[in-house]
Formats: C-alpha cells, structure tokens, sequence
C-alpha cells in the first residue's frame, strides 16, 4: 500500500542511522511492527495474574 506521509527530516535520518537500514521505506516497516508488537504486549500484560493455570513449571523444565 502506497502512502504520504510527513515525517520530519532528523527524525526519519536518525531513525535509518539507528537501524543501518537503507531506505524510508524498511525504517518505517520496522518502526510500525515495533509499534504493533510493544502495544500486543501491553495489552497481553493485562491479563497477568487474572488467568488461571494449572501449569507445573517444575515438571515442564524437567520433560525430556
């Protein structure tokens, strides 16, 4: 999908100095899957310590 968006020069500069990308294009694919994985995992933080498991972690470290 084709897009335009205004995205101040410094910022778009550091940002491909940052991830030795070479282009607009894989900075800003990265930028918004790390946008999309940190919110995912916001989201799943929630639910910590509401779900119950019967899960032994003791046994699972031992299963060969």
């Amino acid at each position: 999908m084709k897009i335009t968006v205004d995205i101040p020069n410094p910022l778009i500069d550091e940002a491909i100095k940052l991830s030795n990308h070479k282009s607009k294009t894989a900075v800003t694919i990265t930028a918004l899957e790390d946008f999309v994985r940190k919110n995912r995992l916001k989201e799943l933080k929630k639910f910590r310590g509401k779900v119950a498991l019967d899960i032994d972690l003791d046994k699972l470290r031992n299963r060969q």
